[in-house]
């Protein structure tokens, strides 16, 4: 049944509210803790009982952090990379072209760096050499170092690990691992076949900084003191974020202790890129994914694939700056680029239909660098696991993006292991593969019945879920700070989403170019203004603006406004629908 009476909104969608025994438990934590209701209903939402308010609201690394050796090769990665350090050994990094990527190896450089040490940074060409290691790279390092260790790649990688003679290599991942592991000194990976899942949703810079707290572990052991790993939580928090990985556990302290360390402005390279992209509020977890991440993203997208992680490894202010500016650059290229490629792929993927259990578009030419982000849009829309490929001849290279509860990368593994794609692998929220021409049909019949099977395609396309209602006269700056203690908020974790109902549009009009702002009030004098990005055109945009007096239920997210120095309440309008009668 719809929330609201909303069967479909201006924007096309059917309003969702909590379900019954979400709404019980609400109540029921209101009463035991005194928390204000409209927290109680996002808390109940997220699956938290009484007893564990306290500690979810304050989440603290010591509590939750697990013991690094919990992960097999643990002592193996981390004593050999102590003893690379002790013997002032030559390091290799090959590390990901993406935010995951360049954080974790931006993790390894500066910790070797407070020790003396100086590593290589390699990160591969996105077009030219593809994704992880590959034999000519690896040859090349294992020439002119000791120890080469791979970040956020390598599980997969059995040959190139072995071409790399006369060099140790550690591999330190989170995608899923194969029947086989490579010949190497370490694996360390939450998604190896061989580990009990419960660290799976870790990225791979969480990984990388479990593997630095071991090596502290064996530091003190012998006496010696070692970095300060809690200023490395920066790194952390923004590869969590960035790599969609889901907000529970371990990661919500990563996220919230990190940002805290963002706010301190201590990373010249994090500092000059909030700078270039205007940010000049406190970081949260939306900024790290919109604002920052894809910035950071923006080398490996079309640009030089290791300025990302050379921005957030650098010690020095002005290269911080140039690179910074040139990523700036690089991403609204990057967004000229996308928007091409997602016109075509948009309409290709509402020909074939929007809600079976697979979203899929390819095309000749399309950039193999924002193929990954036309995929995360059409998921977004859709509700619905999707890939996006590009073909350059009779080979096609593609990403994928899935949703919650549905294992994306396993899937695309098993087609690999069945001959429909030439590689593929990933974890469960994201994936990559190359795909033959011919065989594409049959791969994307084959990959769609697999998702069906764990459930993709049964939740409506169009579904704007809500926790409840929120009315002008309640919401507050106080209630909105002790909502954000509720996050961090992203994958896994979707943030607080409220309707006001019934709402006077008592002030609209464009701001910015092709904005909607609108004050919406009560009818009894309290009143809230709202802003829409990008809605004044739209048929939402033009009801509110055009209301003659009809009133409107809203739907958004209520969010403090600073400006000039004043914290001000303000929502986030995401849809709204004509108020029946």
């Amino acid at each position: 049944m719809s929330y609201l009476g909303v069967e479909q909104s201006l924007t096309g969608r059917r309003w969702v509210g909590p379900a019954v025994e979400v709404e019980r438990q609400a109540e029921a934590l209101a009463q035991m803790t005194h928390l204000p209701r409209p927290l109680c209903a996002v808390l109940a939402r997220l699956g938290v009982a009484g007893e564990e308010v306290p500690g979810f609201l304050e989440p603290k690394l010591r509590d939750l952090m697990p013991d690094p050796r919990s992960m097999r090769d643990m002592e193996k990665a981390s004593g050999r990379i102590l003893q690379a350090v002790q013997r002032r050994e030559r390091i290799a990094i090959f590390a990901d072209y993406d935010v995951d990527g360049g954080s974790s190896a931006a993790l390894l450089i500066d910790w070797l760096r407070q020790l003396g040490l100086e590593a290589t940074l390699y990160v591969p060409d996105r077009i030219d050499e593809g994704y992880g290691p590959n034999v000519p790279a690896m040859q090349q390092l294992a020439s002119a170092h000791d120890l080469i260790i791979c970040v956020d790649c390598g599980t997969l990688s059995h040959e190139p690990i072995a071409a790399a003679e006369g060099a140790d290599v550690v591999v330190l991942d989170h995608h899923l691992g194969g029947e086989t592991l490579p010949d190497c000194v370490a694996v360390v990976n939450p998604n190896r076949q061989d580990e009990d899942g419960a660290l799976a949703h870790l990225c791979a810079a969480a990984v990388v900084f479990m593997v630095l707290v071991d090596c502290g572990r064996l530091m003190r052991e012998a006496g010696t003191p070692g970095p300060n790993l809690m200023s490395l939580l920066d790194l952390v928090a923004l590869a969590t974020v960035a790599d969609v990985a889901p907000l529970r556990g371990v990661n919500r302290a990563f996220v919230r202790s990190g940002l805290q360390v963002m706010a301190r402005r201590e990373r010249p390279g994090l500092v000059a890129l909030s700078d270039v992209a205007r940010l000049d509020t406190a970081p949260s977890s939306y900024h790290l994914g919109y604002v920052l991440g894809p910035r950071i993203n923006a080398g490996g997208r079309i640009g030089q694939a290791d300025l990302g992680a050379r921005l957030l490894a650098t010690r020095d202010r002005h290269e911080a700056e140039a690179l910074a500016e040139r990523l700036d650059k690089l991403n609204s290229e990057r967004r000229e680029v996308e928007e091409a490629v997602r016109a075509s792929a948009l309409a290709q993927a509402e020909e074939r239909g929007l809600d079976a259990p697979l979203v899929w578009a390819a095309g000749e030419g399309w950039h193999p660098g924002v193929v990954g982000i036309v995929a995360s849009r059409l998921k977004e829309m859709t509700n619905r696991p999707s890939v996006v490929i590009g073909f350059d001849g009779g080979e096609g290279k593609g990403s994928g993006r899935s949703v919650s509860g549905v294992d994306l990368g396993a899937s695309i593994q098993k087609l690999a292991a069945e001959g429909l794609l030439i590689k593929g692998g990933g974890h469960k929220m994201a994936a990559g593969l190359t795909v033959a021409e011919d065989k594409l049909d049959a791969a994307m019949e084959r990959l769609a019945e697999l998702l069906a099977k764990q459930g993709a395609g049964q939740g409506g396309a169009a579904d704007l879920r809500l926790d409840g209602l929120m009315m002008p006269g309640v919401c507050s700056t106080e209630l909105c700070d002790r909502m954000e203690q509720a996050g961090p908020f992203g994958a896994g974790a979707p943030g607080p989403r409220f309707a006001m109902p019934d709402a006077q549009i008592l002030f609209a009009k464009e701001v910015g170019t092709g904005h909607l702002k609108i004050t919406a009030g009560d009818g009894m004098g309290a009143k809230v203004d709202a802003i829409c990005f990008g809605a004044f055109d739209t048929p939402m945009g033009q009801a509110l603006s055009q209301h003659k007096g009809a009133r409107f239920h809203l739907a958004g997210r209520f969010e403090i406004n600073e400006w000039n120095g004043r914290r001000n309440v303000q929502m986030r309008l995401e849809d709204a629908a004509p108020a029946a009668g």
